[in-house]
């Protein structure tokens, strides 16, 4: 206690309480130093400390002045580089710290055995050849510190297959020729003569095979240039090989056995959601719940194990279901996320994943006893419609089964030539065939072009008689089919588009056409749920252009339409408001918003809108049928 001045009051001496604090906080600090980094973190800054150190050695290695800066005397001190002595190792341990970085990111299993086995041998290189006990102690540090959180190192390796071979030669040798253009152009002072691109480039091609180039170099940087192309050119040899020859990791596919497992989980729950049915792609994986009642459908695209929809099955299984979902996905260190899953399985998923949930879109459902092409509010879709049949076009909605194969066979045709685009596009919403057996219960629409008679009196004016079953003559290479419609079975009393294809010579409206009189002929086939196209950020664009809409939701409407002129995100809300359908709200379920981008981008990929394909000659073949979109190119 202490005397406050002149009013003699007793003022608690708060000095030794603050002294135990500082003292504790200091105690603290010094434990959290001695136990390092927690275990779940390791990964990440070892990544960051290998593509630091990767970039480090790189630029050593290219740039002679960079060898002798302070940054990269700074750098000799951290475990893994090389040092400056050798031009030609500092490359090829920057691009390897590179690859290695992404790998101990990711939590791969052979990413940490190779760290494992550097970080001594650069320990050794420290002491040995610079002498460098720090340099030593810390590479030994960090492998302490690997070894013991060995455990947070366990993932599994992703889907693949040898033709990666052939994508690392593209990538690592154009790599290769740039990095080897900047490393001839490094030394200009030390060449003989000004030698333009094409010499430079040719120096580099020669020199990547380890034969000598046009450009001539004075003293010993012709030496280091050398070794450095080489180098590069041996690391591109030898990781193609590696990836040639290491064993295979195939993608996961759908079964006999998984299809018949989910087809009986359809019959009982398949009308809870109108995408169940899209989880018999082919071209997907599946995980089951331990009591078999509920599944997840996935695939997995640049490292995101991407699911569709809700979980199909009963939904006091769904947890089960996730819980393997998420157990794969943390086996593999893939990323989870879930793309157009419903309001109640968006619920499900963060409640028990503790993922979080946005919303992506709405999806356009027409109730069938409520449709109606009457009031003012249907004008413009009754009046093309009227035009479309007074133009001499009739329409024909039938269950695949009541198809024969020829008409299946020209159905399918027509599908895939009058495709919008090259590539195929369609994962969460799109089934990949038709007519399959296995489907006998879809819905599909065709439109037809209405023959004149001919002078013999036929009604297709081909001459010939009319076929005894009403099928109308060919009148070109798919007859005088104009457009079609598929719909997959959604439940046992609703329907669910999946593609939308029509020829382009026809007249525009045939896609109205075709909805019109699937919503007619509905009744008659026990429908009374038709889901259309899903909506990208409807309610952003409804909002948007309302009145009084603020500056930011305008400003991001005016983004969404700019978009559109790529992606038709506006053209597929005005198509789809044209039937007056009750929207519902679909969800991307996601771990955290820096995910996003990455799954944004596997989305896309798995959609089809952006492609990375091998040359024709070279793909391999796919076992399954391709790929049918719901095609917002469709749309007019």
């Amino acid at each position: 206690m202490t005397l406050d001045g002149d009013n003699s009051r007793l003022v608690p001496d708060r000095a030794p309480g603050r002294r135990r604090i500082r003292d504790s906080r200091g105690l603290r600090l010094t434990r959290r130093l001695l136990r390092g980094p927690r275990s779940e973190s390791v990964p990440s800054l070892t990544g960051a400390a290998c593509t630091f150190l990767g970039l480090i050695d790189i630029a050593a290695g290219v740039f002679p002045r960079f060898r002798h800066s302070r940054i990269h005397a700074v750098a000799e001190v951290l475990p893994g580089t090389l040092g400056y002595f050798a031009a030609a190792l500092s490359l090829s341990a920057g691009v390897l710290l590179l690859l290695l970085a992404h790998g101990l990111r990711r939590r791969k299993r052979r990413a940490w055995r190779a760290a494992v086995v550097l970080l001594p041998a650069g320990a050794v290189a420290q002491f040995g050849y610079r002498h460098s006990v720090i340099g030593a102690l810390l590479s030994l540090l960090l492998l302490a510190v690997l070894v013991r959180s060995r455990g947070e190192f366990a993932a599994l390796p992703d889907p693949r297959s040898r033709w990666r071979a052939l994508a690392n030669f593209v990538v690592m040798g154009a790599g290769s020729i740039g990095l080897g253009l900047v490393v001839v152009s490094a030394h200009p002072r030390r060449t003989v003569g000004d030698p333009g691109l094409s010499d430079r480039l040719e120096h580099v091609l020669y020199g990547l095979v380890g034969s000598e180039g046009p450009v001539n170099y004075v003293g010993s940087a012709g030496n280091t240039v050398d070794y450095s192309l080489g180098t590069l050119g041996l690391l591109t040899a030898l990781t193609t090989a590696y990836l040639a020859f290491r064993p295979e990791h195939p993608v996961a596919r759908l079964t006999e056995d998984d299809e018949r497992k989910l087809r009986a989980l359809l019959v009982r729950h398949g009308r809870r959601d109108s995408l169940g049915h899209f989880a018999l792609r082919r071209d997907k994986g599946v995980v089951f719940s331990p009591s078999g009642k509920a599944a997840v459908c996935y695939r997995v695209v640049n490292g995101v194990m991407l699911a569709s929809g809700d979980p199909i099955g009963d939904v006091e299984a769904w947890p089960g279901a996730i819980e393997r979902f998420m157990d794969e996905a943390k086996a593999h260190s893939w990323t989870p996320a879930v793309m157009g899953c419903s309001e109640t399985g968006g619920e499900v998923w963060t409640r028990e994943t503790g993922l979080d949930a946005l919303e992506i879109g709405d999806e356009a459902v027409v109730d069938v006893p409520d449709f109606s092409l009457g009031g003012r509010a249907m004008r413009n879709v009754r009046q093309m419609v009227t035009r479309i049949e007074r133009a001499g076009y009739e329409t024909r909605v039938r269950r695949v089964r009541d198809l024969s194969e020829a008409e299946l066979d020209r159905v399918r045709g027509a599908a895939d030539d009058w495709r919008g685009t090259e590539t195929e596009r369609g994962f969460s919403m799109a089934l990949g065939r038709i007519g399959d057996p296995e489907d006998g219960d879809s819905v599909i629409a065709t439109a037809h072009r209405r023959q004149a008679p001919d002078a013999a009196g036929c009604p297709d004016g081909t001459g010939e008689a009319p076929d005894p079953h009403g099928a109308p003559r060919p009148s070109g290479p798919y007859g005088d089919l104009k457009a079609v419609l598929h719909f997959v079975p959604w439940g046992p009393d609703g329907i669910s588009l999946d593609l939308m294809r029509r020829d382009r010579t026809a007249d525009p409206g045939m896609n109205e056409l075709l909805i019109v009189a699937a919503l007619r002929a509905a009744p008659d086939l026990g429908v009374r749920r038709v889901s259309l196209n899903f909506a990208m950020f409807r309610s952003a664009l409804a909002r948007g252009e309302r009145l009084g809409a603020g500056p930011v939701l305008r400003m991001w409407r005016g983004l969404l339409v700019f978009l559109s002129r790529w992606f038709q995100i506006e053209s597929l809300y005005r198509f789809n408001a044209k039937f007056r359908p009750r929207w519902e709200p679909r969800y991307v379920v996601f771990r955290s918003t820096r995910d996003l981008p990455r799954i944004g981008f596997a989305a896309m990929r798995a959609e089809g809108f952006v492609t990375a394909r091998l040359p024709r000659p070279l793909r391999r073949p796919d076992p399954s049928p391709a790929p049918l979109q719901r095609s917002p190119a469709a749309v007019p």
